[in-house]
């Protein structure tokens, strides 16, 4: 049996950088949808405008991460599958949104411990909110 490591900080929160860290990973990963052509597909899944989910994605980010309930406080339970209904989401688009936040978390010096951590469990969520097969 193999014992796997303590991470170096109670949570990924801490261990990401807190706020700052968590609102620069956020932007980053909203300019690259903007400026990446291949992620055009996941970037036409949003508004014209990309500051609310901007503010959306950091508030959740950060109680996801064991940090600060702020998305909670403002719109009670996430409720991820609901809130996404509304998108045509299928594997393109969890592909492209799992690759733009894995570019995002290397751009702003995510640890690649954490950052291998992360890939895992966003792509757990990112699959369970796919609401079409292709």
């Amino acid at each position: 049996m193999e014992i796997e490591e303590k991470p170096p900080f109670d949570t990924p929160f801490e261990w990401i950088g807190g706020e700052p860290q968590v609102r620069a990973l956020v932007d980053r990963f909203y300019d690259l949808m903007d400026l990446e052509p291949g992620y055009r597909d996941l970037r036409a899944t949003h508004g014209s405008s990309l500051d609310d989910a901007r503010d959306k994605l950091f508030w959740f980010l950060c109680g996801w991460l064991g940090g600060p309930d702020h998305y909670i406080s403002r719109f009670g339970h996430p409720r991820l599958r609901m809130r996404h209904m509304p998108f045509s989401i299928g594997i393109t688009e969890r592909d492209q949104w799992l690759a733009c936040m894995n570019q995002a978390m290397g751009d702003v010096g995510v640890d690649e411990t954490l950052r291998a951590r992360l890939q895992q469990s966003f792509f757990q969520t990112a699959d369970w909110m796919r609401n079409r097969g292709v």
